[in-house]
C-alpha cells in the first residue's frame, strides 16, 4: 500500500517558478514536507521548508509533484556575468528505498541557502544549479520503501539507451534472471519519473550530471573527461553500463559527463563532516573539469 498524497495537497497547482518572499516559499513546499521528512533520515521540517523547492508541474505515478529548485549562478570568479555559468544537474532517490541519497541532497540545499562560503577559491554560487532530491517519491513512500516506482518499473533502467527494446529487457532476463528489483520497463520512458529527468535533461541541457545513489560506497563516472579520483572517502570504482540507465544515457548517448555518488548506507547518513568533504570535494571537481558549454539551437 502506498502513502495517501492527496489529503496533504491539491494536485491542480499550477507550476511556475518559487517566489521570492521565504514566507511565500515555505507556505508552498509545506505540504510536501510533512511526508517527506517522516521517511528521511536526519532531515527537519525546517531543512525541507527551507529548501525553497517547488513543484514542476509534472507528478508521479501516485500523484505526488516531482519537485525542482532552479538556482542560477550568483558570483562569478572572474568579476562579471559574461562568462556562462557551469550548469549542474543534481538528483537523488532515483530508488525510493536509498534514503539518503535523497536526504543528502536537501543537505547540500542547506548549503546552498547560506550565505556563500568560499574554500580553496572555490564558491557554489559560480555554478548554476537544477536540483531535484526526490525522483521517486512514490517508491519512497511505500508502506515498506521499494527501489522500483508504483508501476514496478526500476527508473534507472527507463531511459532511453541505443537499441534499448532489445538490449533492456535480455539484460533483464538473462543477467539479473528477472530480478523484479531490476524491471526496466516496457518501453524506455514509460514511467512519469523517468519521462521527468528526461525532460530535464534536454530543457537545462547541463554540463554535468551528478545523481546520488546508495549503498555500494564508491564513485561512478560515465562519458568523456577525467572521472573524479574521490569524493570524500568515496573512491572511484566503476560499477557497470547498464541499458537503459542515466549514467549509460547521459554519459554514454548524449555525452554529458555523469557522476554517480554511491553512499556507502541507504538508512544512514553519512557523518556531517563527511557530507562536507563530498561536497567540496566535488565542488572542486567540477570547477577543475567542466567547462560550460554554449548549446546554439540548430536552425
Amino acid at each position: 500500500m502506498y502513502f495517501s498524497f492527496h489529503a496533504y495537497f491539491p494536485l491542480t497547482q499550477k507550476s511556475q517558478n518559487p517566489p521570492q518572499h521565504q514566507l511565500r516559499l515555505k507556505k508552498t513546499v509545506s505540504p510536501w514536507c510533512n511526508p517527506l521528512v517522516s521517511r528521511l533520515p536526519k532531515i527537519s521540517l525546517t531543512q525541507c521548508q527551507n529548501s525553497a523547492l517547488h513543484a514542476s508541474g509534472a507528478v508521479s505515478q501516485k500523484g505526488f509533484p516531482l519537485l525542482i529548485r532552479d538556482i542560477p549562478a550568483r558570483s562569478y570568479p572572474d568579476g562579471g556575468p559574461h562568462k556562462q555559468a557551469i550548469k549542474i544537474l543534481l538528483i537523488g532517490g532515483i530508488h525510493g528505498d536509498e534514503k539518503t541519497a535523497s536526504a543528502i541532497v536537501f543537505k547540500w540545499l542547506d548549503n546552498l541557502n547560506q550565505p556563500s562560503v568560499v574554500t580553496a577559491n572555490i564558491s557554489a554560487d559560480e555554478f548554476h544549479w537544477k536540483i531535484a532530491p526526490v525522483v521517486n517519491p512514490d517508491g519512497l513512500m511505500a508502506a515498506k520503501s521499494t527501489r522500483v516506482n508504483a508501476n514496478g518499473v526500476d527508473l534507472n533502467r527507463n531511459f532511453p539507451t541505443p537499441n534499448w527494446l532489445i538490449e533492456a529487457p535480455q539484460y533483464w532476463r538473462k543477467k539479473t534472471r528477472s530480478d523484479p528489483r531490476r524491471f526496466p520497463g516496457k518501453a524506455p520512458l514509460s514511467e512519469p519519473e523517468s519521462r521527468w529527468v528526461f525532460n530535464q535533461v534536454e530543457q537545462f541541457q547541463p554540463d554535468v550530471i551528478i545523481s546520488v545513489h546508495a549503498p555500494f560506497g564508491v564513485l561512478d563516472f560515465d562519458g568523456s573527461g577525467t572521472p573524479p579520483t574521490k569524493f570524500g572517502r568515496l573512491m572511484f570504482d566503476r560499477v557497470g553500463v547498464y541499458p537503459g540507465s542515466l549514467g549509460n544515457y547521459g554519459g554514454l548517448h548524449k555525452d554529458i559527463p555523469v557522476v554517480t555518488i554511491e553512499l556507502p548506507n541507504s538508512q544512514q547518513m553519512p557523518s556531517d563532516a563527511e557530507m562536507a568533504r563530498i561536497w567540496q570535494d566535488m565542488l572542486s571537481w567540477v570547477q577543475q573539469n567542466i567547462s560550460s558549454q554554449v548549446k546554439v539551437a540548430a536552425k
